[in-house]
């Protein structure tokens, strides 16, 4: 008992003694020129150090320090690029002993980070980066020190960091981003037991600012190789001019695990609201290989895009029907980073609406790797009807490519075309497949590059802007001599079948086939739409096969005659006419036979 009883007598007068000589003997302010020559040779910045630096010894080995500040490179502005206004460090003295590290408290306060890039694209960083020799002989350091002094344990009484500002200054851009920690704050930890943490933070970017906080609970195993938050909650709020309703409210619950020994990550995000938007998701990532493996599943309710996109006045169109829009982009969009990107993509949503047009169950199946994006299936309902694409999109030469397989089947074609594109033109029930390949993502090129064929079937439907009994029965009547005719009914045309294939090339549909059938009328022609001008040049010839007059009419005096219909102007204005010099030629064709035969029957047949 002695014994012990001298031991411990002999290590806190060691300990005593120690402390006399540090606070007596040994002044740590003695070495602030030394440290700021250090600073001075190696990295050519000016080091201050304003405050005398202090020291805590018992219960807690401390250090305090003051204001300091050190400068970015000569020319820069501002001139200093890290300041800070106080810094508390203070370590239990007596666990230190025993390999345990207990921080009683960690403060920070009033950083600030001033990082620019100049007009030549010199940065604050410049001069600062250590050579790679020296990088690998740390960490050969950092190793010897691991394996020397492991940690039995690590316990924090408290974190504060506050008033933290990073600003990003771009002289070739001349812009400036602000970033503000307002405040972060780490209650009591210990490894393997959950903290609690919360955060304040904003950012002033060029044309939006962002208010976001939270709060959570994190974990961190005993042996440093497992990091969980859980009751992870985000509240963000984006402001800006380009927003809709100039604000974005967003909303975030999650859990998150970070698996440091498997370079796993896991976050399952319970709740992820965006204004009226609503969804849940999982996404795990392995960072093991030199591009991660990520993994994504999201599934949304009912999404309104045009709640999130910004207010905007429409383009004009010039006389070839090329929007503004369409003619400032003029290079390629930058797709490079897609190489470096292995993802498995599974969406789903609920409804999805962009300006009137609304669809559902939508399911969404692709991956995207060394700069291929494959979609493997997308499926959705619209319309009383059902899409399934299957399409790819090659990113890994300059100019992109891209090949699709498109199918439509059940679809009500007239509400389709109202929502979408705001034509009323055909109804009916639709079938319709098209494949297609083509270069170039640029919306002019895209449309003039795009190569496809197809077919299409509508049953049971109508074109409207034009009546063809009504046109032939006005045609009728003026070869007959009356001029002053006029026929009041509808401008509809209703048929059983209309069907036909088509190919695109060079921006232009050729469709060469084109059949129509109703019970008064069978309908072929061949065409053209130019899908960059929006214009139509579409020969139609129509014959009756019924009588004009309805069911139960006599047989048409028309019946039989080939009737020239022509279908001009554009896709919004579509002008039919009848071409009724051709109608008069058909007619008097038809007479000529009638009086062939009949003077050949009167010769006896000769």
């Amino acid at each position: 008992m002695k014994l012990i009883k001298w031991l411990v007598i002999s290590i806190f007068a060691i300990v005593i003694c120690a402390v006399l000589y540090l606070t007596v003997f040994f002044n740590i302010n003695d070495f602030k020129p030394q440290v700021v020559d250090a600073v001075k040779q190696h990295t050519g910045r000016t080091l201050t150090i304003d405050q005398d630096l202090s020291w805590s010894f018992f219960p807690t080995l401390g250090i305090n320090v003051g204001s300091i500040a050190l400068s970015n490179p000569d020319n820069f502005q501002p001139q200093q690029m890290l300041q800070v206004n106080q810094a508390v460090a203070n370590v239990a003295l007596l666990p230190l002993f025993s390999q345990q590290v207990k921080v009683d408290n960690l403060s920070l306060d009033g950083l600030t980070l001033n990082l620019i890039t100049d007009k030549q694209g010199n940065t604050s960083f410049d001069g600062l980066t250590s050579t790679a020799q020296n990088d690998k002989s740390k960490d050969v350091e950092s190793d010897q020190i691991d394996k020397s002094m492991p940690l039995s344990s690590l316990n924090v009484g408290g974190v504060s960091i506050t008033n933290m500002h990073i600003n990003l200054i771009d002289m070739q851009t001349n812009s400036e981003q602000h970033f503000t920690l307002t405040s972060f704050t780490l209650g009591e930890f210990s490894l393997g037991e959950f903290a609690d943490m919360e955060y304040e933070f904003e950012a002033e970017l060029a044309d939006m600012k962002l208010s976001s906080s939270g709060s959570g609970k994190i974990k961190v195993s005993q042996k440093i190789d497992h990091i969980q938050i859980s009751d992870l909650l985000i509240e963000n709020l984006v402001e800006g001019e380009n927003l809709p309703n100039k604000t974005v409210k967003s909303t975030i619950a999650a859990d998150l695990s970070v698996a440091l020994n498997t370079k796993n990550i896991d976050l399952v995000i319970s709740k992820l609201s965006v204004d009226s938007i609503q969804a849940s998701a999982k996404l795990a990532v392995n960072y093991a290989k030199k591009v991660p493996v990520i993994d994504f599943n999201i599934e949304f309710g009912d999404i309104d895009l045009n709640s999130l996109l910004p207010k905007s006045a429409e383009s004009d169109t010039d006389k070839n029907g090329t929007s503004e829009q369409d003619a400032e982009v003029t290079s390629e969009p930058d797709l490079a980073s897609l190489k470096g990107i292995d993802l498995t993509l599974a969406l789903k949503a609920k409804s999805i609406k962009l300006d009137n047009l609304l669809t559902q169950n939508w399911q969404l199946n692709t991956t995207v790797k060394q700069g291929l994006i494959d979609i493997k299936q997308l499926t959705a309902e619209l319309y009383q009807g059902n899409i399934n694409v299957k399409a790819s999109i090659d990113a890994r030469n300059k100019v992109p490519s891209y090949q699709f397989n498109n199918q439509l089947n059940g679809l009500q074609i007239r509400p389709l075309l109202t929502d979408l594109a705001e034509v009323d033109l055909l109804s009916g029930t639709a079938n319709f497949t098209v494949k297609g390949h083509g270069s170039s993502l640029i919306p002019a090129k895209l449309k003039q590059q795009l190569i496809a064929n197809g077919q299409f079937e509508i049953a049971d439907g109508s074109l409207y802007g034009v009546n063809i009994p009504q046109m032939i029965r006005s045609g009728q009547k003026k070869l007959a001599g009356d001029l002053s005719a006029q026929d009041s009914q509808e401008l509809k045309t209703d048929f059983t079948s209309l069907a036909g294939g088509f190919s695109l090339l060079d921006g232009v549909i050729t469709n060469p086939d084109l059949a129509m059938a109703s019970p008064l009328i069978r309908l072929d022609g061949k065409g053209t739409a130019n899908i960059i001008s929006h214009q139509i040049d579409y020969s139609l010839i129509t014959k009756v096969v019924g009588s004009l007059a309805g069911q139960g009419g006599e047989k048409d005096a028309l019946s039989g005659i080939d009737i020239p219909l022509k279908i001009t102007g554009s896709f919004q204005e579509p002008k039919y006419r009848l071409d009724t010099q051709a109608l008069l030629k058909g007619k008097l064709n038809k007479e000529t036979d009638k009086l062939k035969d009949s003077l050949f029957k009167k010769l006896g047949g000769l």
